[in-house]
């Protein structure tokens, strides 16, 4: 029987999960991925082999029923033993969005850590309690199975102190309000492609955009600097996140608005982005597509924060070899990526516009003083591979 890494990815109405096989190989290996959607309300469940074909699909299940994380890891476990049954579950790891200071690696889960996690609710609050319910709902399933957390934080503890560290009275500094930057498990798989991708280049800026979109700068595929700081709402404009913005809108908002704290989470954080300034979606697709000119505005927002801070992180790594676009937009949209190149030339960038159609993986000229790529990013293979780190480490 062969041994599995089940992988997951929880949030508050969805749970994407793959499977690889722990063999004797350089890296782990996907057998499938899938996910279930609608939990609390209308479940729905799909699953696909490594080749991306649908293998398994279910939209019934019993009235009155609504399926809760554990109920849909309870399925999908059961699914595996059915359909899978050469294949021994042996652990699982889960994606975390906030690790804080503590944890600047994968972890071996158990109820210290836990409570570690659930202290940093506040800081991800919309990732990092339906983490942990993931986590919760598996112990409650299968209480033998050993989990790993991942945290999208980690890679980004290289930062030298100075990256970290706000403009604040020391006392919070050193309780913990500093930057920590997120999509860590994204750049930490881009870092780990770049030897094979683009060798020569040392100095790296990777653009992670999607719905939550962030920036990262690698000066020898290590973090150097972020978009993302104390929270997963800085940086970038995002499909519902504000991004940057002056701390002294909350101020307003709250002293002469009349808004209170919750109301405000929900403006920064679901409210806000590419939806709050187009009114029309929170989805780069449908934007590009709109004849809305509010959606053409929030288009061209996020091009130019993208620019800004390319700028800002050219600046930190004191100039840089190669530019990689990844995630949803990064991997997707060449529009995007054709008007963030051209704003870029002033630092190098030279666009090989048939390439940028085709989508890579190199998008820049040859004599492009930068060079530019498209890597699709793999979260749930870094995952993998921390967990069979772990498992081999015990």
């Amino acid at each position: 029987m062969e041994q599995g890494i089940l992988v997951i990815n929880a949030g508050s109405s969805s749970l994407k999960f793959a499977v690889f096989t722990d063999g004797d190989r350089p890296e782990p290996s996907l057998l499938f991925k899938g996910q279930m959607e609608g939990l609390g309300s209308d479940p729905s469940f799909q699953v696909r082999d490594a080749t991306g074909r649908k293998i398994d699909e279910r939209d019934e299940w019993p009235r009155g029923s609504p399926l809760s994380h554990a109920g849909a890891l309870r399925y999908i476990l059961g699914w595996l033993e059915e359909s899978a049954s050469d294949i021994k579950i042996e652990a699982a790891g889960h994606r975390v969005v906030h690790g804080g200071l503590d944890y600047d690696r994968a972890v071996r889960i158990n109820e210290g850590v836990i409570a570690d996690l659930e202290q940093l609710m506040p800081l991800a609050p919309l990732h990092q309690p339906h983490n942990l319910a993931a986590i919760r709902a598996l112990a409650e399933v299968a209480p033998e199975l050993p989990q790993v957390a991942c945290f999208d934080t980690a890679f980004h503890r290289t930062q030298p102190r100075v990256a970290q560290l706000f403009a604040l009275p020391r006392t919070l500094i050193e309780s913990g309000v500093r930057r920590y930057g997120f999509h860590g498990l994204s750049y930490e798989y881009i870092a780990r492609r770049l030897p094979d991708t683009v060798p020569e280049a040392r100095k790296v800026v990777v653009a992670h955009l999607g719905s939550g979109a962030s920036m990262c700068a690698l000066l020898d595929g290590r973090s150097i600097e972020s978009t993302m700081g104390f929270t997963a709402v800085d940086g970038l404009p995002m499909g519902t996140r504000t991004g940057g913005m002056d701390p002294g809108v909350v101020l307003y908002l709250l002293q002469d608005r009349g808004y209170d704290a919750k109301t405000i989470e929900k403006l920064l954080y679901k409210e806000s982005g590419l939806l709050g300034v187009s009114g029309v979606s929170n989805d780069m697709r449908d934007l590009l597509e709109s004849d809305d000119p509010r959606a053409e505005e929030a288009v061209e927002l996020f091009i130019y924060h993208v620019g800004k801070h390319l700028g800002a992180l050219a600046s930190a790594l004191e100039g840089f070899d190669a530019l990689v676009f990844t995630a949803g937009i990064g991997e997707n949209a060449a529009i995007v990526r054709e008007r963030v190149c051209r704003r870029a030339e002033w630092l190098g960038v030279r666009l090989d516009e048939e390439a940028n159609r085709r989508g890579g993986p190199r998008i820049s000229t040859l004599n492009s003083p930068v060079s530019v790529w498209v890597i699709p990013t793999n979260e749930e293979l870094m995952i993998a591979l921390h967990v069979c780190d772990e498992l081999r480490a015990a």
